[in-house]
């Protein structure tokens, strides 16, 4: 049995992890697509490393800023550390902003799929010749589900638009139609999931004062260092809210308050996309939580479902 935390960004979520596993004997995980890359610090609100000396926090700073990192490569490492944090007697709380992570985690990942080098290479040549939006646009006839709804493909996501489109050209199917997880009715681990709920109204002013508390805190100067260093950021690391937005802003392409503004509004976005998502699973016992409610208050509620479903 492993307890989740769930929620919109800035929801709390992580403030509520360290307090209950300062609490109890449990070490975190986090499920964080983000928070993965080593120096994306102030964008990303990871704890800081102060607070990771205790309790023990997963799967924060693993990879290289300039390196790529996918789903399965998640659901590999976020096994290990399951299984070590269990073999050493501790407990995992996963603590989740990434809905797709968790539910490769607990329902699987689809099965491999054939590849081709030439094709992908011949698609790459045609992103390079003709633009991204030529290869989207053909992924949008081929395979609508893929480029709406809350998984959708992103327009600049070149590796998954490239890859979805190999798949369809190799298979004849959608890669969309592969993709079944939530049909399946085991579970890879069974969970105790608690979400964090909060109106839009008390949840946007949560956003917008995080936003500005990233600037104050140094996010430009956090985003400069990291594309002139020499290897800069993948384009992975360059979609992240916080980031793209910063990266125009130093392209001279926007004020640095359009560019604040514009962080504010994609992190709306990137929450209502998290819920969309979050609704997929079921089992998820929400907890409401009051504008003026303190973590501890919050936590005497999420403590009581926790230690109900493990009796």
């Amino acid at each position: 049995m492993i307890n989740v935390i769930v929620g919109q960004t800035a929801s709390g979520k992580n403030a509520l992890a360290f307090q209950i596993a300062t609490s109890i004997d449990t070490e975190i995980i986090s499920v964080d697509s983000m928070k993965i890359y080593r120096g994306m610090d102030i964008g990303t609100s990871k704890p800081s490393l102060e607070q990771r000396k205790k309790p023990r926090y997963h799967l924060i700073d693993i990879v290289n800023p300039w390196e790529s990192y996918n789903v399965a490569e998640f659901v590999k490492d976020c096994d290990s550390a399951i299984a070590d944090i269990i073999k050493r007697g501790k407990k995992p709380l996963l603590v989740c902003g990434t809905p797709l992570y968790l539910k490769a985690l607990l329902y699987g990942i689809f099965s491999d799929l054939s590849s081709s080098a030439e094709l992908r290479a011949e698609l790459e040549k045609t992103a390079s010749e003709k633009g991204l939006d030529f290869l989207y646009e053909r992924l949008r006839k081929i395979d609508p589900v893929r480029v709406r709804g809350a998984d959708k493909i992103h327009p600049n996501d070149k590796k998954r638009i490239i890859r979805a489109i190999e798949v369809y050209t190799l298979s004849g199917k959608p890669i969309s139609s592969f993709q079944t997880h939530f049909n399946k009715n085991e579970l890879r681990y069974q969970a105790t999931m608690v979400g964090l709920k909060r109106t839009s109204e008390d949840l946007y002013r949560r956003i917008n004062d995080r936003v500005e508390e990233m600037f104050h805190r140094g996010l430009v100067d956090e985003v400069k260092k990291l594309v002139n260093s020499p290897r800069g950021l993948s384009s992975q690391a360059q979609q992240a809210v916080g980031y793209k937005e910063v990266i125009k802003y130093l392209k001279g392409e926007i004020t640095l308050e359009e560019a604040k503004n514009e962080v504010k509004k994609n992190t709306r976005h990137l929450a209502k996309r998290q819920m969309t998502w979050f609704r997929r699973f079921p089992q998820i016992k929400w907890i409401e939580c009051p504008p003026d409610a303190t973590t501890a208050q919050i936590y005497d509620k999420v403590i009581k479902v926790i230690n109900s479903a493990n009796l």
